[in-house]
């Protein structure tokens, strides 16, 4: 449709930074703006205590991994009654916290927890590291999981060809344990649920 204005048509992308380049300072973010803004922006955007943590985009080998996971959690909840999503997802991990996992699923579909806008927990999340910063994944969004009382995290670490396996006990993560490219990594609360770890970390041979 033509605008009746004339003024030109914007992407997406200079959409974004606009919205960007117009938020308040770091430190200085509410709950309410960060809602408003990753309503409107297609970045992936977290948030914590007043900071946003804006994440890289996903490259061909973090989607085809992830992919290959959903599908494997995707047919093993869906059969119990359950659901498997992939982020752009919001997870509100407490007040002024939102995270936004690879990979979460709830073992029930109807779940309170489960809300349109974001979800108020999980019963497992997936993070799949991406270079940048493997410390996001392997110490902050550890110790936000567990706050948020998700009973399993899986890290899927492409650089070390292993996947992590983690479940809550009082409160903090226990590994269940690290598994290498010859091994399979199992759930603790998915009965039977246990993927090869060659499989999903290389799902389509990309170099």
């Amino acid at each position: 449709m033509e605008r009746m204005d004339n003024t030109p048509a914007i992407s997406q992308e200079a959409a974004d930074a606009i919205l960007l380049d117009v938020r308040p300072p770091q430190g200085r973010w509410r709950e309410f703006d960060y809602l408003w803004l990753t309503d409107r922006c297609n970045r992936f955007v977290e948030f914590a205590d007043g900071h946003l943590e804006e994440l890289p985009s996903l490259t061909d080998l973090h989607q085809s991994i992830l992919l290959f996971l959903f599908r494997r959690f995707d047919e093993s909840v869906r059969a119990e009654g359950g659901v498997a999503l992939v982020g752009p997802l919001r997870l509100k991990i407490r007040e002024e916290r939102f995270r936004e996992p690879d990979l979460l699923l709830l073992r029930d579909a109807s779940d309170s927890r489960r809300q349109n806008r974001f979800w108020l927990g999980a019963d497992l999340v997936v993070e799949v590291v991406s270079p940048d910063d493997p410390e996001r994944d392997y110490v902050r969004k550890r110790h936000d999981y567990a706050t948020a009382r998700i009973s399993e995290y899986w890290i899927v670490d492409p650089q070390r060809d292993e996947i992590t396996v983690m479940n809550l006990e009082h409160g903090r993560y226990v590994e269940r344990g690290t598994f290498g490219i010859q091994e399979s990594a199992s759930s603790s609360i998915l009965d039977g649920f246990n993927v090869e770890v060659s499989e999903a970390l290389q799902p389509d041979d990309i170099d």
